[in-house]
């Protein structure tokens, strides 16, 4: 569900521009939340119950949770890349949102081994990958020019995703996820 709604505008665009025509933009952000809301607690709730008996595919090698740790603090920087403005990064990757959400869900599935964390993470890896890949040809096509960045936006971008990953790596991920990834 989750997914599915965060598709609409790559797989159906004229389908999105009709509904918003059909509610209006605050009425198509209103469903599109809700669908989103319902499809997290989903994700959410279904990788709980997976996670109690859990089917393993493999056992991830030595060292894969600090790979996994360093390729999420490059998606969280990416992440960041593509709310802060005035930016390089964003100029060229053209989408690090969906670039960032790739490179957790790698870094996901060399750490999980499980059947899972395969759907889940492996999910959300083609979902990223292939929506960065057809959104910045989209880009190509209709010419689309980002505004150029500064070496201070760069910086402000790579703080901010250090720091939010460090936060969510060594506080927040025990606390929401159950595990802590570090350790």
């Amino acid at each position: 569900v989750f997914i599915g709604v965060h598709c609409t505008r790559l797989v159906a665009p004229a389908w999105r521009d009709a509904q918003v025509a059909r509610f209006g933009e605050h009425g198509w952000k209103g469903l599109y939340s809700v669908a989103s809301l319902v499809g997290f607690v989903l994700i959410v709730w279904g990788y709980g119950v997976a996670r109690r008996t859990p089917t393993v595919l493999w056992v991830p090698p030595v060292g894969a949770r600090h790979l996994t740790a360093l390729l999420v603090a490059i998606a969280f920087v990416l992440i960041v890349a593509a709310y802060i403005p005035g930016n390089r990064i964003k100029r060229a990757i053209r989408h690090p949102m969906l670039a960032g959400v790739a490179v957790w869900s790698l870094g996901h599935l060399l750490a999980n081994g499980t059947l899972n964390a395969v759907v889940l993470f492996g999910a959300f890896l083609a979902w990223g990958a292939v929506g960065a890949i057809v959104w910045r040809r989209r880009d190509q096509l209709a010419g689309v020019q980002y505004p150029v960045g500064t070496l201070s936006g760069d910086m402000r971008v790579v703080i901010v995703g250090l720091i939010a990953w460090a936060l969510f790596a060594f506080l927040l991920h025990r606390w929401l996820i159950g595990v802590s990834p570090l350790g």
